[in-house]
């Protein structure tokens, strides 16, 4: 592909972005068209079910979900970034082998490495600045849908896996070095909160070492996730001045455990503008100005996000008329991007989706619950 230097230094850059969630990962109640009829629940149960007729399934997704339109139109809103979640088999088929794949060894659909170098084009063109995002690593390190094989947390338990991983983050490095709309690359979408610390330390200390063969502290951000854990397991980890251009990553909702989820409107605000705000202000002092909201939304019902959650379903919304439950997504709109603004950058999740407005950025702004104006 082409390459253009970069600009004088990126770092620390204020970044106003989406995600791209549910584009070159996909999760089922993002896209539930894209899943109807199948009993998928992943991407590798998609693959896996749909066989050599998931190609043509995903390649037309990946064509019409997200379009230079949408680069277009984020950037007219003042939208200056996009975080990009990528799966580990982004470069075709020599990743290893999952119980999962069943007897198809390599059941991923090849070609999403042309999509990805569209989306640089595009927010080159449009000067949007790009996070790289591994989301689904191999084995999986959640359990997440999200990390491509829901219920399955291994990526942590063989040699082959992280080494796997390493490359890849190293491929990404190589490949898109010298492209200007490359901001950052984050090494591994949230781990999951039992894999021990010194493991992912020690995974993302080398994961900072392949990424910076190839690109400099000066270009390029290289970001972990706190893996569902304080980040004061993290203080002094990855700091100057034996590591350049780190960016520590949270991600921050409110409906997914139960305190947060009785909570009214007003609790939400509140603990948007207390408890958050204060996290801000103490990442701030421990690592300095260099931290990411990299997941947030409007989100506050458990039911339209979950394939795994029993309820109960109630929601601070419940109740309020129309006009009531747009003035309440406001409230907790305004008051999200008052804290966030406390850290060097935000991505809302996600950019699109089809049938959830409160995780849809577009339809958050379109309704006037998001500003339309993000300069």
């Amino acid at each position: 592909m082409n390459t253009v230097h970069h600009s004088p230094s990126q770092q620390g850059k204020k970044l106003r972005g989406v995600n791209l969630g549910s584009w070159l990962v996909i999760e089922k109640w993002m896209v539930p068209s894209l899943f109807a009829g199948t009993n998928a629940t992943d991407e590798t149960s998609f693959c896996v079910e749909l066989g050599d007729r998931a190609t043509s399934v995903l390649t037309h997704h990946w064509q019409t979900f997200i379009t230079r339109d949408d680069f277009a139109w984020l950037a007219e809103v003042g939208i200056n970034a996009v975080r990009i979640p990528v799966g580990h088999w982004l470069f075709g088929a020599d990743y290893p082998y999952h119980p999962a794949y069943g007897t198809n060894p390599y059941p991923f659909v090849v070609g999403g490495i042309d999509i990805l170098d569209q989306a640089f084009a595009w927010a080159e063109e449009f000067k949007l600045a790009i996070i790289l995002d591994l989301h689904a690593a191999p084995g999986c390190q959640n359990g997440f849908d999200n990390g491509g094989i829901k219920d399955v947390c291994e990526w942590h338990t063989q040699t082959a896996y992280l080494e796997h991983t390493l490359t890849i983050l190293e491929r990404l490095a190589e490949r898109y070095q010298q492209h200007p709309a490359l901001h950052g690359i984050e090494v591994l979408n949230e781990p999951r909160w039992d894999i021990p610390t010194e493991y992912l330390k020690a995974f993302t200390t080398e994961a900072y070492q392949r990424i910076r063969k190839h690109c400099a502290p000066e270009n390029v951000a290289v970001v972990f996730h706190d893996g569902f854990r304080s980040f004061t397991e993290y203080s002094g980890f990855l700091m100057p001045p034996d590591f350049t251009n780190t960016v520590f990553d949270i991600h921050r909702y409110q409906c997914f455990v139960r305190e947060d989820i009785d909570l009214d409107i007003f609790g939400h605000a509140h603990k948007t503008l207390t408890e958050w705000k204060q996290e801000a202000d103490d990442i701030n002092h421990d690592r300095g100005v260099a931290s990411y909201v990299g997941e947030w939304s409007l989100g506050i019902d458990l039911h339209v996000v979950s394939l795994w959650a029993d309820g109960p379903f109630n929601h601070a919304l419940e109740g309020l008329d129309e006009c009531q439950a747009n003035i309440a997504y406001r409230l907790y709109a305004a008051a999200q991007l008052a804290t966030f603004e406390h850290h060097l950058g935000w991505f809302f999740w996600s950019y699109k989706t089809e049938t959830t407005p409160a995780w849809c950025f577009r339809e958050c702004v379109e309704r006037g619950w998001l500003p339309n104006n993000f300069r």
